[in-house]
């Protein structure tokens, strides 16, 4: 056109061409446009300004765009609202959205009021900008105006409310829009948040309903949709079902990209294939396409969280072959991954690459760091490695503390863990779940009950619910103070909070019964365990045996060795020992011997201190028979009968009379010769 003769310079035409350009990117090519029809002495009006501010906004370059607004009041073209429009988009996609709400201002300002685009274009900007909360407050303000939202501003609304963990409120939204008379129905990028939403709250089920439920209301499921429904099953290690979702991305026409890929090579890491991972991986470079940052790293993962470091660490080298530079994350992974093999000298490596490397470890990098020394012991490097972070100026969160004060707490350094709690405190750092289980620990295991009870107080009033854990280092706390009836309060409380105990818990339960003097409660939590199917151990045992003891409940007890009868194989030897004695003490001679030889049956290890139970509990009946046939069986399991056990025979025998003292002594007198024990009767 321009190498005619007639050609006549036109503005119109120019504003397509710098449109057409915007829509591919192509920035310096539309500049260039606008300058060459300055030239031809084109004017250029309102749409080309519009024209060319879109453009440099969609490439991000925000100040260019306001430059350009400025040259266009300079010369009198009045903006329109599209103009603002294009021009917040610039802003805010750039994640400037204190800049996009200024524009906002004087564009009301000027008479131009804005439009339901504009307020999606500045939740936009706030949704960019990681400005969630101001994104809400924004959205109340717009229901007061005459502008109604659409599809569009719900959509980052859901959004938002999942970033914040409103799932409820995200939810509820939903299904508002799919009510019939609805004004704005979901489309496919709703669908895709919700699938995210519930990806990110670990309800996978829901995930595939709501992907099933998008098909089945004839929307077409695009690529960011099915890529998100295979990060939800690659994030739980589900590789059949990521596998599933990566096919079905190649039957619907679709080409898998990079995300694709990655999902399912992720999804192999997880559920401890790196091989297959890797598999997927080179699969990824056959199908032409180029691995980026995030591909690499879940490939370390895949390696390192399987205990492959060497392999995770060639990965590391290959990346950066390949012009990607590790970055943060990449440092990270391998430290977890150095942490849970527990290598020592793999951590001081990895750290010492990320400083060769010019890589500066972020909050997340130091708590991976200082997380796997205190994991494999080493106190010092984990600390230095704290002192490090904030000498370097990296702000410690709430993880950092977490990680340090469990730490300390796991290796007994329980001095250590409260003067990172200070620390803490003075940082007005807001304390975890575990920050406040790991600090009670320390208070309980130094002794100071009253610190660990506020401590306890404290986790309850700020919301952080305590679980099972949290209540049995409390029980423990208690009982080593001896405070049996706030250890027994606790249970009414964990029943009010709707926390069922485990088997550690009930056992410092039935303890704090047995020491508190009410042992029938322990039966009657033993038939809540029952009730529940919580498992019995060896502590719950012990604590009903001594609860029929202190109680005399000898029927209980016959009940307690039948329900144990199945068990004795692998239930301690002291543990039997003590049933042996209840009975015996108790007088049922018989019982005992029969509980005895259930014990024999079941090929239970049994040992000196149990036949001394039954020859005590015989002679203290006189059955002086089956005692020395106890003897007698001692001798045949290559049992030595100690000294002590003879003299108690033959004492016997000399004070029952002579009736029975020569039989007895003859018996002895032969069982010590089989022995080669020599018993002096005068010593008796």
């Amino acid at each position: 056109m321009k190498n005619q003769r007639n050609y006549c310079a036109r503005t119109d035409i120019y504003n397509m061409m710098i449109r057409l350009h915007a829509r591919h990117n192509w920035t310096d090519q539309a500049r260039g446009l606008f300058f060459e029809m300055q030239k031809w002495r084109c004017k250029p009006d309102a749409e080309t300004c519009n024209a060319l501010i879109n453009a440099h906004g969609r490439s991000g370059q925000w100040r260019w765009a306001m430059n350009i607004m400025e040259d266009m009041l300079q010369k009198a073209i009045p903006p329109s609202r599209s103009t603002y429009n294009n021009l917040i988009n610039a802003c805010g996609s750039s994640g400037n959205w204190r800049e996009a709400l200024k524009l906002c201002k004087k564009m009301t300002e000027n008479g131009v009021g804005p439009d339901l685009v504009t307020h999606n274009i500045i939740l936009s900007a706030y949704k960019t900008g990681a400005q969630y909360a101001k994104a809400l407050s924004y959205f109340e303000l717009m229901k007061g105006t005459n502008i109604r939202p659409d599809t569009t501003t719900l959509n980052i609304i859901i959004y938002c409310l999942t970033k914040l963990g409103q799932y409820e409120k995200a939810i509820g939204i939903f299904k508002s829009m799919r009510e019939k008379r609805a004004e704005c129905h979901p489309d496919v990028v709703t669908f895709t948040s919700i699938i995210h939403l519930y990806s990110v709250n670990g309800q996978i089920e829901n995930c595939r309903a709501v992907f099933s439920t998008m098909v089945a209301e004839g929307l077409k499921p695009n690529i960011v949709s099915y890529n998100t429904l295979m990060g939800a099953y690659a994030s739980h290690g589900m590789n059949k079902e990521a596998l599933s979702v990566f096919n079905a991305i190649k039957n619907s026409g679709l080409r898998p990209d990079v995300v694709s890929y990655t999902s399912l090579l992720n999804s192999y890491g997880r559920s401890q294939q790196p091989k297959k991972a890797r598999e997927v991986f080179e699969m990824m470079k056959r199908d032409k396409l180029k691995p980026n940052i995030v591909s690499y790293n879940a490939m370390i993962d895949a390696y390192g969280s399987n205990g492959l470091l060497a392999e995770a660490v060639e990965v590391l080298r290959e990346m950066e072959q390949d012009g990607i530079y590790p970055n943060a994350v990449s440092i990270c992974t391998l430290l977890a991954a150095c942490g849970r093999c527990s290598r020592k000298v793999n951590i001081d490596v990895v750290l010492q690459a990320a400083e060769r490397r010019h890589i500066k470890l972020n909050t997340i990098a130091y708590n991976s760091a200082i997380g796997s020394y205190m994991n494999v012991g080493e106190f010092e490097k984990a600390t230095s490695m704290y002192r490090s972070m904030r000498k370097s100026k990296v702000i410690p969160d709430a993880v950092t503390f977490t990680v340090l004060i469990s730490g300390c707490c796991k290796m007994t350094k329980y001095c250590e863990a409260l003067e990172f709690l200070s620390e803490m405190m003075d940082l007005k750092i807001p304390m975890t779940k575990e920050a406040y289980s790991s600090v009670i620990c320390a208070y309980s295991k130094q002794g100071k009950i009253t610190e660990a009870e506020s401590m306890f107080n404290k986790m309850k009033m700020a919301g952080c619910s305590p679980d099972v854990v949290t209540y049995t280092m409390m029980l423990h706390a208690y009982n080593a103070a001896e405070h049996w009836k706030k250890a027994c309060a606790l249970l009414q409380e964990m029943e009010e909070y709707n926390i069922q105990p485990d088997t550690i818990a009930c056992s410092a339960l039935m303890r704090a019964f047995n020491k508190g003097g009410d042992p029938s409660k322990v039966l009657i939590l033993a038939e809540f365990m029952r009730e529940k199917e919580i498992p019995l151990s060896d502590a719950i045992f012990f604590e009903m045996v001594s609860a029929c003891s202190l109680l005399r409940d000898w029927r209980t007890t016959i009940e307690l060795i039948k329900l144990m009868e199945s068990s004795f194989s692998v239930v301690s030897i002291g543990l039997l020992n003590q049933l042996l004695h209840l009975l015996g003490k108790s007088g049922k001679i018989e019982s005992m011997m029969k509980l005895f030889y259930k014990i024999i049956g079941s090929g239970a290890e049994i040992n000196c201190n149990t036949y001394s139970i039954l020859l005590k509990n015989l002679l203290a009946v006189g059955n002086w028979r089956k005692y020395i046939e106890v003897l007698e069986w001692m001798e045949e399991a290559r049992v030595q009968p100690s000294n002590g056990m003879y003299f108690d025979i033959i004492s016997f025998a000399q004070k029952s009379g002579a009736t029975y003292s020569s039989i007895i002594q003859e018996r002895v007198e032969s069982l010590r010769r089989k022995s080669g024990n020599e018993v002096s009767t005068s010593k008796v």
